[in-house]
């Protein structure tokens, strides 16, 4: 009964936190889930020293338009519509709206991830619409649980600051309220999330705010994994 407990306030603590900040985590639902979206690698080759081309084939989903729902106009969106979330070493994404495209990599060893992305920044999570790769000598091993930070990201302003998308890619691993989490720290409030999902953040303040990702384990420690934690820090303005 005690652990029953302890799992039940676990996959419920997502939902809300009662802080000094009023900061709310709630989960965010209505996108199209793009059940049959596909990307798949068609050439990453050398352009010049540190520069690849990239090029990707997608099926089922169209980069540039808009994502239709009533999603986009309570999260911060892209005029330029649906795109890929393109990462590299778990850093800051950039955004590609062209399956073709040039990428100046600042390391020899690099782990890439590209991944499908609606226009207000929310992933498409399945297993078809992401790519894992890596460039270099040095390699790891890439069938290892991973987690990689996506949202929120660099300045918000105005309305867009009252709702921030928290979002993020796991490969390799599932989450649940008897396996593995993910616990979110944004300034002070932490919480445990035990569902792959997006999710609004609520209630932050103005100016700097902090985010902190780790994937635990059941027992709350840090799973042994690259890049895990991740920390970023965004920017509310009025």
């Amino acid at each position: 009964m005690k652990n029953f407990l302890i799992y039940t306030l676990l996959a419920i603590a997502y939902i809300s936190c009662d802080n000094s900040n009023k900061i709310k985590l709630t989960k965010l639902q209505g996108s199209p889930p793009y059940l049959n979206a596909k990307i798949s690698t068609t050439s990453i080759t050398p352009d010049n020293e540190k520069e690849y081309v990239f090029s990707f084939d997608i099926s089922n989903y169209e980069l540039g338009a808009q994502t239709i729902n009533d999603i986009e106009s309570q999260l911060a969106n892209s005029a330029k519509g649906q795109h890929i979330h393109f990462i590299v070493n778990n850093g800051p994404y950039s955004a590609h709206y062209t399956n073709n495209f040039k990428k100046k990599l600042d390391k020899d060893d690099n782990v890439i991830l590209a991944f499908l992305s609606r226009s207000y920044h929310e992933s498409v999570k399945n297993q078809n619409a992401f790519i894992l790769t890596q460039i270099g000598e040095n390699k790891i091993d890439l069938n290892k649980e991973f987690l990689f930070y996506s949202r929120p990201k660099g300045i918000y302003k105005g309305k867009d600051t009252e709702k921030l998308l928290l979002d993020f890619y796991l490969i390799n691993t599932t989450i649940s309220p008897n396996g593995n989490k993910v616990k979110a720290t944004i300034n002070d409030a932490e919480f445990i999330i035990t569902e792959w999902a997006p999710y609004y953040i609520e209630g932050l303040p103005k100016g700097e705010v902090t985010i902190k990702l780790e994937l635990i384990n059941s027992d709350g420690k840090l799973v042994d994994s690259p890049f895990n934690p991740s920390v970023r820090t965004v920017i509310l303005e009025k």
